[in-house]
C-alpha cells in the first residue's frame, strides 16, 4: 500500500473505548485546562506532523481535529489500529492512547525518529520494568494484513498480533511518559503526583 498523501509519518489517537472502569469519558478529563484528548492530540500532531482521532465523530469533532469512525466499533484497540492503517496516511503510523497524560511530543518525536531508521513492522515502546506499550508505538503499513487476518479470526489482543510481526523495542527512560489512567484511583494518583 502506498500512503495516500505521500507523508512519512502520521499520528493517531485512539479514543473509542467505553471508559467503563473510569465511570466517565476519559477523553474529557481536564488536563492543562483542556480536555485530555485535545492535549494529547496536539502533542501527537506536533511530533508526527498531523493527527487523526479514531473515535465517534459526533462525540469528539468539537475538539478541532480530524475524527474518523472506527471501522469496527466496539472491537477494541486492535480494530482502531486497523482503521488507522487503512486510512493509509503515511508509511509510519504513530498510535497513542487517549489516556496517557504525561506523554510528551519530544518523546514521541524520538519514537518516530527511531521508527524511521528501522525496517521493522512495529516499533514498540517498553517501560523500564519491561511492560510493552502497544498503544504508544509506531506501526508500519506492512502490519495491516496481519491485523486484518487476526480480527477476521476473532483475535482482539494486540499482543497476539505482535507475535506475528517483526517488532523492535524502544526503551522508555521515564516510566511516567506512558502512565495510563484507567480508573478514578489512577486519576487521583495522577493529580497527587502533579501536585508533587
Amino acid at each position: 500500500m502506498v500512503p495516500t498523501d505521500g507523508a512519512r509519518y502520521h499520528g493517531f489517537v485512539l479514543a473509542g473505548g467505553r471508559s467503563s472502569r473510569m465511570g466517565r469519558d476519559k477523553a474529557f478529563l481536564p488536563l492543562d485546562d483542556a480536555p485530555m484528548l485535545r492535549v494529547i492530540a496536539s502533542r501527537v500532531a506536533d511530533a508526527a506532523g498531523g493527527v487523526t482521532i479514531i473515535a465517534p465523530p459526533d462525540t469528539y469533532e468539537s475538539l478541532g481535529f480530524e475524527v474518523v469512525s472506527d471501522l469496527k466499533p466496539g472491537q477494541g484497540p486492535l480494530a482502531g489500529i486497523e482503521t488507522a492503517l487503512t486510512l493509509g496516511r503515511a508509511e509510519n503510523n504513530l498510535v497513542v492512547a487517549c489516556d496517557m497524560p504525561n506523554v510528551s511530543a519530544a518523546f514521541l518525536r524520538r519514537l518516530l525518529d527511531a521508527a524511521g531508521q528501522s525496517t521493522a513492522d512495529c516499533l514498540l515502546s517498553v517501560s523500564p520494568d519491561g511492560r510493552q506499550e502497544p498503544l504508544c508505538a509506531v506501526y508500519r503499513l506492512s502490519c495491516l494484513p496481519a491485523i486484518r487476518s487476526a480480527l477476521a479470526a476473532g483475535t482482539r489482543k494486540i499482543r497476539d498480533v505482535l507475535k506475528t510481526l517483526q517488532v523492535v523495542h524502544f526503551a522508555i527512560e521515564d516510566k511516567r511518559e506512558t502512565v495510563n489512567l484507567n480508573s478514578p484511583e489512577d486519576w487521583l494518583a495522577y493529580l497527587e503526583a502533579r501536585r508533587g
